[in-house]
């Protein structure tokens, strides 16, 4: 423990005062004792002086009752042991009557002196604590991102500086306080009054123990007050007094608060407007997306069912006419899936539907959907004859290889090769998709699973979706999924999915 810190407290306490009496005595009566030889007539007035210094010196140490008592116990000492004639309270010489009330006036005025420095002393100490908590909160403020932040900030602080609980009361956005979002479990709540605290922020006054107002309630309420708009109330817990005689100082101290709460406040009201602005603009586009992408398989079938409706056709020209009514169903039916999932994987609604299923069934019910498109492409499949069953969600599987078949189909020029590859290892499966097509630019590779996200718009059409709903769909089997340019072209997915090897006594199968 430090000597300063042992001195403060040797100074501050109860105990201590009680104890400068006693200490007072005991050193006097050694002071006495240790002078005792030099008793004569021609010697006394040194230990006038001697005792005279311990008063002056004991003034540093203790507070001015004790040093009265030493004082007065010195010149009654000297008095009646050292002035001749001895045992006696007469004093006959007139310097001596000096000396004797000198005792008094030096203690008066090293008690006076000293009291005052010691009171200078702490006001410095103060001020430079306080100059400190401001610093520090200041620092920790600035550096603070959002409300929740700026409330632990507080907390921290508050406990740190001043041994306090605390606790910030926010206003919801309609000059009303809301909920309390911390400590909900702490002491301050059992004492804590939203009657009070709402009086506070009405009212901008500082109110409980230690104020004016509803100073019955054992908490301290004072308004956060912004020069915009009033955050809220804080609300501490506080023994000592003196801590809220200090106006200036707390004013500062929550204005600073008032000023970081004031900032994340507008900081929220300008993202949501933004945040607001980016939803409209997203809507509009959404929908102009989504209108131009159903419109064109709509209009394909109405204009082929048209035409076999109002005219004679020609067998092969029939045939034609409902293989385009089929594509644009089909093209039609895949726009529909991929928003119910997109919908399904936003609500967090998607439960999997997990059976063991064969990797060859899988395959050719996903080729045989796709069997027109994947006509125009030198389409390989590649699967290992020992692989083994795997649980998986067969329809949402069905739907993944299909988003990436036709990705691959719209990037990848006619006849060019597209790669379709299953591997177990490791207790993980590996799907590969690779085409020939034009890849990613190397900046849009981070962005190809983002909802909306189009490589060229003017190309390939599309919402933006198939990738994204593949990574969604794969994540939900606890899976991963990547995307990398393949050196002279092209573009190849990977995706990894733990799987079991099945117990073959206990298998189900669903396709």
């Amino acid at each position: 423990m430090k000597p300063r810190y042992m001195l403060k407290l040797f100074r501050n306490s109860a105990f201590s005062r009680l104890f400068q009496y006693l200490l007072a005595v005991i050193i006097i009566g050694l002071a006495t004792l240790f002078c005792i030889p030099l008793s004569t007539p021609q010697s006394y007035h040194i230990v006038s002086f001697i005792l005279l210094f311990i008063v002056a010196l004991m003034a540093v140490f203790m507070g001015i009752g004790p040093v009265l008592l030493a004082s007065t116990m010195s010149a009654v000492v000297w008095n009646y042991f050292f002035i001749p004639p001895y045992h006696t309270f007469h004093i006959a010489k007139t310097e001596d009557k000096f000396m004797f009330g000198s005792f008094f006036v030096i203690a008066l005025l090293n008690g006076v002196l000293t009291n005052r420095i010691r009171r200078n002393e702490r006001l410095v100490i103060e001020r430079e604590l306080q100059t400190n908590a401001l610093f520090q909160l200041t620092g920790e403020l600035s550096k603070a991102r959002g409300i929740v932040q700026v409330l632990e900030v507080v907390r921290d602080d508050f406990k740190k500086h001043f041994n306090a609980d605390s606790l910030i009361i926010l206003q919801d956005g309609n000059n009303h306080l809301e909920t309390p979002l911390q400590a909900e479990g702490s002491e301050i709540m059992q004492d804590f009054d939203i009657m009070v605290a709402e009086w506070v922020f009405e009212n901008h006054k500082k109110a409980g123990m230690f104020t004016d107002h509803y100073s019955d309630n054992p908490l301290t309420y004072y308004p956060l007050t912004g020069t915009r708009l009033n955050p809220g109330v804080i609300v501490f817990k506080i023994d000592k007094s003196d801590y809220l005689k200090k106006d200036a100082f707390w004013n500062t101290y929550f204005t600073q608060i008032s000023n970081a709460l004031e900032r994340e406040f507008l900081g929220e009201v300008a993202l949501k407007a933004r945040v607001f602005e980016e939803s409209g603009r997203l809507y509009k586009t959404l929908f102009n997306l989504i209108s131009h992408e159903f419109r064109i398989p709509i209009a394909t079938i109405m204009g082929a069912s048209d035409t076999l409706l109002a005219t004679k056709t020609s067998e092969k020209n029939r045939e034609e006419l409902l293989n385009e009514i089929f594509k644009a169903s089909g093209r039609l039916n895949h726009l529909i899936e991929n928003l119910l999932n997109m919908s399904r994987l936003e609500s967090g609604k998607l439960s999997l539907r997990l059976n063991w299923c064969d990797i060859n069934d899988l395959i050719n019910k996903v080729t045989q959907n796709l069997k027109q498109e994947l006509e125009q492409f030198n389409f390989k499949v590649n699967v290992a004859d020992d692989f083994p069953l795997v649980k998986l969600d067969f329809g949402l599987m069905e739907q993944v290889l299909n988003n990436l078949l036709v990705n691959s189909c719209r990037h990848s020029p006619p006849s060019s090769e597209i790669n379709l590859s299953m591997l177990y290892d490791g207790g993980n499966i590996i799907m590969t998709v690779t085409d020939q097509g034009e890849g990613f630019p190397a900046e849009a590779l981070p962005k190809v699973f983002d909802k909306f996200f189009r490589a060229d718009d003017s190309k390939t059409g599309g919402l933006g979706l198939g990738l994204s709903i593949v990574k969604g769909l794969v994540e939900a089997h606890k899976g991963t999924v990547r995307v990398e340019n393949v050196a002279g072209g092209g573009a190849k997915f990977t995706i990894i999915i733990p799987s079991e090897i099945p117990d073959m006594k206990d298998i189900s199968f669903e396709k």
